[in-house]
Formats: C-alpha cells, sequence, structure tokens
C-alpha cells in the first residue's frame, strides 16, 4: 500500500521530468501544518544549483505538477517552498483503507537482509545495572521494528562472562566466600567477594599475584576454577533473566566472550597470514596508517605476553557472525566511548570481508541523575537496574491505587508492571538517543505530557468507549470526515507507514515515540470537538471506527518500543 509521501514523491519526480529539471530535494511532512501536510524544497535546491530565483523555479514546477487527483492546487511559500494540502475526500478513502490492513499500511522491505543486532551486553559476576538501560531497550526496539518490516533478525547478548576480573572473583570465592549469603542472595555475595578482594590486591602483591595465578589456572581450563567460574556465570544469568522478564526482552542467542575462546589464535594467525598484522615490539598489530584518524592509534590483538583482548574476541565476533551466521548487517548498540574500539574493529573486519558486510555502531547518550550527573546511589555506586524497575511497578501501582481503586488485585499487579516498565522505556526512547537524558519518576509516569502513561491513556480511553458501546469497531468502506478534528487526525494516522520504516534510517527511535504523542494528542482533541457515541449516523460509526483505527496504531507503535498496553488504568 502506497503511502501519500511516496505517491507525492513520484508526481513531484514527473513533474521536475516534465519541466526538464533533473530530481532535486526531498519531499517531507510539512513543518507546520498551517502550510499544508506536505511540502518540497526542490525549487530552493534548484535555485540554487541554476543561479535563478528559486520562487521562479517553484512556479516553473508547479506548472508541471499532476496531483489535482490528490491535493488542493500547490501553493508557494517564502523563497520557493512548495506546499501540499491533501483533499478531505482522498483522506477518507485512505483511512478507511487502513481499517480492513492488519498492517494498517506499513508494507515489508523488498530488500530483507539478516542483521544481527548486538545490545545489552551485561557483565558476569555484576548486576545490570541503569546504565544498561539505554543500550537494552534501544536494541530490542530495533529488533522489534526490523523484524516487523521483513528483516531476519538475529538478537545476540553479548555477555562479558570472561576477563581479568575472575581472578579476584575465584580468589574471593576460595578465601572469602559466606555460603548462607550465597544462597541468599548470590549476586550480592559474589560482588562482595569481588570487592574485598579488590581491595585487598590494592594493598597486598602476594593477594594480587594469587589472583593472577587464579586467573592463569581459569584459562588453562584448570577444573576447579572452571567450575567455580560455570556458578558465577549461571548465577549471573539468574539474575539478568530476571530483569528480561520485566522488561519483555528475549535474545535469539547469548554467546559471551567465552564462546570465542577457541577461535582467538586462529583469527591472529589469519590476521597475520593475510598481512593486516604484524608484529610489534613482540605484540601482534594492526596498523591504519592510510587511515589520518587512526594513523596514530594502532589496535593490539595479541599482547607480548601471548594474551588476548577485546579487540581479538570482538574481530572473532565478526568473523562469526559474518561466516557462520551469515549475516549482511550487524548493528552494535553501545555506548558512545566506545567509537575508537568500533572503528578499529570495522577496518580489520573490511580488510578481512572485503567490506561486504554493513556494520554499524549505534551509540547513545548517559543517563543522568537530577544533579545533571551520571545517575548513582547515595554511596556512589551504579543503581541496580532490577532495584530500578521494581521501583518503577511500586510508583505505578501507587498511582493506580488513588486512580482505579476498583480493579482486582491481578488487575492492579498487570497494570502496574505495564505503566511503570513502560514509562522507563519511553523515557529513553522518546529522547534522540545521542542526547543525555535527566531521569526523572515524576516526569516519566505524568498522566500529561510526551509520557508513556499518556500514550497508555489514550489507548484506554478508546478501550472504555468501546465497552460503553458494548459493541465492537463497525465494519464500514466509508469514512465521514466532517470536522477539521477528524481530518487532522486521519492524516496523522495515514502517516504511520511513513514513519516506521524512517525510524531505521539513523535509528532514531523518537521519530516513532513523538509521532505516538502527535497522535494521542489529536486523538483527544478529536474526542472533545466530536462526540462518538451520542452522534447520528453515519458520523456515529465513522467516529467509532476512527476511534479503532487509532487505538490500533497505539498499539501496534507502543509494541513496536516494547511498551505493552493495558486495557484498563
Amino acid at each position: 500500500m502506497e503511502t501519500f509521501q511516496s505517491l507525492l514523491a513520484k508526481k513531484l519526480s514527473d513533474g521536475l521530468a516534465a519541466a526538464g529539471l533533473p530530481d532535486a530535494g526531498e519531499l517531507t511532512p510539512a513543518t507546520d501544518a498551517r502550510f499544508g501536510d506536505y511540502q518540497t524544497n526542490a525549487a530552493l535546491v534548484l535555485g540554487k544549483q541554476r543561479g535563478e530565483n528559486s520562487r521562479d523555479v517553484a512556479k516553473k514546477i508547479v506548472e508541471h505538477l499532476g496531483v489535482d487527483d490528490l491535493c488542493e492546487p500547490p501553493a508557494i511559500a517564502g523563497p520557493g517552498f512548495i506546499n501540499f494540502t491533501l483533499r478531505p475526500g482522498v483522506v477518507a478513502e485512505k483511512t478507511a483503507s487502513l481499517l480492513a490492513n492488519e498492517r494498517l499500511g506499513i508494507a515489508k522491505t523488498e530488500s530483507p537482509r539478516r542483521i544481527v543486532i548486538d545490545f545489552g551486553s551485561p557483565n558476569v559476576a555484576k548486576p545490570m545495572h541503569v546504565g544498561h538501560i539505554r543500550s537494552t531497550v534501544l536494541g530490542d526496539a530495533l529488533a522489534r521494528i526490523a523484524k516487523f518490516l521483513g528483516h531476519d533478525v538475529i538478537r545476540d547478548n553479548h555477555i562479558g562472562d570472561w576477563g581479568t576480573q575472575f581472578g579476584m572473583v575465584i580468589y574471593g570465592w576460595k578465601n572469602l566466600l559466606d555460603q548462607s549469603a550465597l544462597q541468599q542472595n548470590p549476586l550480592a555475595e559474589i560482588v562482595r567477594i569481588y570487592k574485598e578482594t579488590n581491595a585487598l590486591a590494592i594493598s597486598d602483591a602476594q593477594v594480587r599475584e594469587s589472583c593472577r595465578q587464579e586467573l592463569v589456572k581459569l584459562q588453562a581450563g584448570d577444573k576447579e576454577n572452571i567450575d567455580i567460574w560455570n556458578e558465577c556465570v549461571a548465577f549471573s544469568m539468574q539474575d539478568f533473566e530476571h530483569v528480561y522478564e520485566l522488561l519483555d526482552i528475549h535474545y535469539d542467542i547469548q554467546c559471551g566472550e567465552s564462546f570465542y575462546n577457541d577461535r582467538l589464535p586462529g583469527v591472529v594467525e589469519r590476521l597475520l597470514k593475510s598481512g593486516i598484522a604484524e608484529i610489534s615490539e613482540g605484540a601482534v598489530v594492526v596498523f591504519f596508517r592510510d587511515i589520518p584518524e587512526l594513523a596514530d592509534k594502532p589496535c593490539i590483538i595479541r599482547k607480548r605476553d601471548g594474551g588476548f583482548n577485546y579487540a581479538t574476541t570482538d574481530v572473532a565476533t565478526v568473523d562469526y557472525r559474518l561466516d557462520h551466521l551469515k549475516a549482511d548487517s550487524v548493528w552494535y548498540v553501545v555506548g558512545a566511548p566506545q567509537i575508537l574500539h568500533f572503528k578499529q574493529i570495522f577496518e580489520i573486519a573490511g580488510r578481512q570481508w572485503g567490506y561486504k558486510a554493513d556494520l554499524r555502531h549505534i551509540t547513545f547518550g548517559s543517563i543522568l541523575g537530577e544533579d545533571r550527573k551520571l545517575m548513582k546511589t547515595r554511596s556512589g555506586e551504579n543503581v541496580p537496574l532490577r532495584e530500578l524497575l521494581e521501583e518503577a511497578c511500586r510508583r505505578a501501582r501507587k498511582i493506580i491505587e488513588e486512580k482505579n481503586p476498583d480493579l482486582s488485585e491481578a488487575e492492579k499487579i498487570d497494570v502496574a508492571q505495564k505503566i511503570g516498565i513502560g514509562a522507563v522505556k519511553y523515557a529513553d526512547l522518546s529522547q534522540y538517543r545521542m542526547t543525555d537524558y535527566v531521569f526523572s519518576w515524576e516526569k516519566m509516569l505524568s498522566l500529561q505530557g510526551n509520557t508513556a502513561p499518556y500514550l497508555q491513556n489514550a489507548y484506554v480511553r478508546i478501550r472504555s468507549i468501546f465497552r460503553k458501546a458494548g459493541e465492537s469497531a463497525p465494519k464500514i468502506d466509508e469514512l465521514t470526515l466532517g470536522s477539521s478534528a477528524e481530518i487532522t487526525l486521519a492524516k496523522r494516522l495515514c502517516q504511520f507507514a511513513e514513519i516506521v520504516p524512517q525510524v531505521l534510517n539513523d535509528f532514531r527511535l523518537n521519530i516513532l515515540a513523538n509521532y505516538l504523542f502527535e497522535v494521542a494528542n489529536s486523538f483527544h482533541a478529536f474526542y472533545e470537538a466530536c462526540p462518538v457515541l451520542k452522534s447520528e449516523e453515519p458520523a456515529r460509526s465513522s467516529r467509532l471506527a476512527l476511534c479503532d483505527l487509532t487505538g490500533r496504531v497505539l498499539h501496534r507503535g507502543l509494541d513496536l518500543l516494547g511498551i505493552k498496553v493495558p486495557e484498563k488504568m
């Protein structure tokens, strides 16, 4: 099903050709609804290129545009913008066609790809903390949208389950472990012994050496140390799974760093053999002498002592994803501090694989506390994610108790979880991903403004209309759009199929979030201006159908963001 934007873009291209002009500029939704629904800057671009007055170019374009079947006569504004206003009858017809369309007008991609999305990636032997929200929530939403658009998506949780910290954990396990504490709260006890060992190692060289020996034994496959490591991993995974259950997030594979251990020597040998890597001062290094920004930043892939590092593992991981998983694209949803690291890894992979795969580092900003500094507990620790999510549900439960105390206990638990978790996710997804944002309970749980509860409440209001009516959405072939509020809402709903595919252009989930906020605003304006159940036919059925379509768009849009909607609030 073609969107208004794609139809107008084709007509604009035809008009430019008929006017003897090349394709130029772009056709976008209008920034101000007072001037129309869509606009193009083609005349401004061509005027500048050709040294002509852009308004004169705009007039020439308009003379050759064949858009009468869709729009009112196009208007020229300012220095040469061409504005298009859709005809109400065309909007009504298009909106009616969406009523029976399960995908709400969104076509599947004609060029599906196999995409591995690397997101979340917590470290074993540590609880997930607030800093994991962004990668986890962004990655999940991108996976949902890519899959809905027809791509073959593999969600990979690249867990940090190998590394130097395990020398300290194993030393602490053997010398400091409290078994009863381990039974009560395994992860807390593992964190405690790690911290105590770390403190001891700073002041005691003998402890430091013992930790190093424990790590060497682990890496050499010592059975006792492997068994301890396996227990730590299992306890951590239990804690992670509880968080993922709360967030309604799943993974297709969870290949931690340890999964690639056996592959590391072969990776280094291949890079040496192909000439991509070379030996420098006893280490195996990849230099980027021909890339100015990396020329003085070589990448070590095997240390002088023969040890491997994150870079070695990440090259092996790309290798596995391209060779074994047959990925066309790999998206790494990882924070901005890793930009240099991934530039190096992608360059190495490109040299090895001939740049056949699309490797993307999807960066994001930080979550700040009310003091606008990185969010921490009062003692300066990272805020545990599990506790934060449970707190979100508690706060949502309190709001529900005040607003709707008649809900059953089961309903209160269900609704509180949908509102609380949804609020945390939406607070993140409604921001441009590179923006740092302040974490505010009051703001994110508000029923007013650009929040998940506001959007969920719009959906709940729609469901209550149908409960009062005692009927489901009417099956109709035509819509009667008499008022400006109806037309505005219908136009918004038709844009859903334009917005969703755009999200993946620059991985901007806030585009979808802010669109849904506009839909909710348009619905509330419609609801205030247009009686639904008390109106006469055919307006009553038409408005009920418009309510149902709005509910479906909100439900689908929020689901693509990983946010559930309750039937009552």
